[in-house]
C-alpha cells in the first residue's frame, strides 16, 4: 500500500488523481495539492462520486521549496507525482531531496525565460538522488513516457538493432472552440513556436519552426498532415537505444489552429519576454493564457480520437523490419470515465502507472532515470489494464 502526494490540479492532475483512486491496492492514501484548492476540491468531489473514495486536498505553491517541504513532511508520502508546470520541476525535486521522497514527473524542466527542452538540469541531480537513496523518474506521460517504453519494448522484444524511430502524435478530436490548446497554453505554444530539431548520424539538425511536414496515415484516424517538432524524449532515447541512426518527432495541427497561431505570433501575443503596459510589465503569452479556454474544461462535448505511436525500423534475424506501435484513445470515453479529454488522459494514466512501478518496487533504483532505462514489459502490461491498450502493425 502506498501514500502519494500529487502536485497539480489541471487536466492531467485530474486524471492522475482519478486513476490512482481506481487502484486502492497500490494507492491507499491520496493527497492532491495545488495553488488553487478549489480545483483540488472539485476533483475530490468527482472522485467521491465515481469511486466512493475520499482523497485529501491541500494548498501549495510549488515554486516555494520551503512550503513544498512542509507539505511533504505533513503528508509523509512514499511518492510525489509532479503534474504542475515544467518550470517547477527543480523546486519539487529539491523538496523531494530534502525530505527523502521518491519523485515522478511527466515533462522535463524548462526555464521560464527561454523556450528550451533539455534534460541537463534534471540529469545534473543524478549524484544527489543516488547519494540520498531517492529515485526520480522523468517523463512518465505519453510523449515523453509511453513512447519511450514503446521504444524500449521494441529494443527488447522486436528487433536485434533499431536504426530509425519516428514518434507520431495525432489529435483528430474536435473540442468546438475556435482556438484552444489541449494542455497548458503557455507550454503548448512555446513548444511549437521554437525551432524544430531532430537527430541523425550522430548530430542534431535544426530547422525552422513547422517547416517540415509528413502526410502520415494514423490508425483509427486516417491521413493527417504532421509537422516536425523537437521533443524531449528524443534526447534520452538517443542515449539509450543502441544502433540508432535517426530519430524524429511529429505532431498534427488543424488549419484553424495554425491560422490562429500565425496571427497571434504576428501581433506579438506569443512572446515570452515582458512588455511594458501602462507602467506594468506584462508577458504576452501569459496574458493570452488567461483568455484561452482552460484545457481541463474542454472534455465536455469533445469528440474524436487521438492516435499516438512509434514507427520503428531496424533489423531482426538479419532482415530489415518496420512496425508501428501505437494507442488510440477516444475523447468522449475519457470524459465518461474520469471527466477529462484524451490528451490529459493519455498523459495522466502513464503517470499513475509509473508511480505504481515505483511503489511496488518493479522499477526501483536510487538516482535520476528516464522511462526506457527500465524493463518495459510490466509497464506495457499495465497500459492494457488501465485504459491505454496498445497495438502493433507490421509494415
Amino acid at each position: 500500500m502506498g501514500n502519494v502526494l500529487i502536485i497539480g490540479a489541471g487536466g492531467v492532475g485530474c486524471v492522475v488523481a482519478h486513476k490512482c483512486a481506481q487502484v486502492p491496492e497500490v494507492y491507499e492514501t491520496i493527497t492532491l495539492a495545488s495553488r488553487t484548492v478549489s480545483k483540488c476540491e472539485a476533483i475530490a468531489a468527482s472522485i467521491k462520486e465515481r469511486t466512493d473514495r475520499t482523497i485529501d486536498t491541500a494548498a501549495v505553491d510549488a515554486d516555494n521549496v520551503v512550503e513544498t517541504v512542509a507539505l511533504i513532511k505533513k503528508v509523509n508520502p512514499d511518492l510525489v507525482i509532479n503534474v504542475a508546470l515544467p518550470y517547477q520541476d527543480l523546486s519539487i525535486m529539491d523538496a523531494c531531496l530534502e525530505t527523502g521522497v521518491d519523485y515522478l514527473d511527466t515533462a522535463n524542466y524548462e526555464p521560464p525565460t527561454e523556450a528550451k527542452f533539455e534534460y541537463k538540469w534534471q540529469w545534473a541531480y543524478q549524484d544527489k538522488f543516488k547519494d540520498a537513496g531517492v529515485m526520480a523518474l522523468l517523463g512518465s506521460g505519453f510523449d515523453p513516457g509511453v513512447t519511450n517504453v514503446f521504444c524500449a519494448y521494441a529494443q527488447k522484444e522486436l528487433f536485434d538493432e533499431i536504426h530509425y524511430i519516428d514518434i507520431l502524435d495525432c489529435n483528430a478530436g474536435d473540442h468546438g472552440h475556435p482556438f484552444a490548446t489541449n494542455f497548458n497554453p503557455e507550454i503548448n505554444i512555446r513548444e511549437i513556436t521554437q525551432k524544430g530539431k531532430y537527430w541523425e548520424n550522430g548530430e542534431w539538425i535544426e530547422i525552422e519552426p513547422m517547416s517540415q511536414t509528413w502526410d502520415f496515415d494514423y490508425p483509427g484516424v486516417g491521413v493527417k498532415k504532421s509537422f516536425l517538432l523537437y521533443h524531449e524524449e528524443e534526447e534520452s532515447l538517443v542515449k539509450n537505444i543502441k544502433g540508432l541512426k535517426r530519430i524524429r518527432f511529429w505532431m498534427t495541427f488543424g488549419e484553424a489552429y495554425l491560422t490562429h497561431l500565425r496571427v497571434l505570433q504576428n501581433v506579438g501575443m506569443t512572446r515570452i519576454d515582458p512588455v511594458d503596459y501602462e507602467g506594468h510589465p506584462v508577458i504576452p503569452i501569459q496574458f493570452l493564457k488567461k483568455l484561452l479556454p482552460d484545457p481541463a474544461s474542454l472534455a465536455k462535448g469533445y469528440t474524436g480520437k487521438t492516435s499516438i505511436g512509434c514507427l520503428i525500423e531496424g533489423v531482426k534475424d538479419g532482415k530489415t523490419k518496420k512496425c508501428f506501435i501505437y494507442n488510440i484513445c477516444d475523447h468522449a470515453e475519457c470524459n465518461k470515465e474520469v471527466g477529462a479529454q484524451a490528451v490529459s488522459y493519455t498523459t495522466g494514466v502513464p503517470a499513475m502507472i509509473g508511480g505504481m512501478m515505483i511503489l511496488n518496487k518493479t522499477w526501483k533504483q536510487a538516482g535520476v532515470y528516464n522511462m526506457e532505462q527500465f524493463d518495459p514489459t510490466p509497464f506495457m502490461d499495465k497500459l492494457n489494464l488501465h485504459g491505454l491498450p496498445w497495438h502493433i502493425n507490421w509494415l
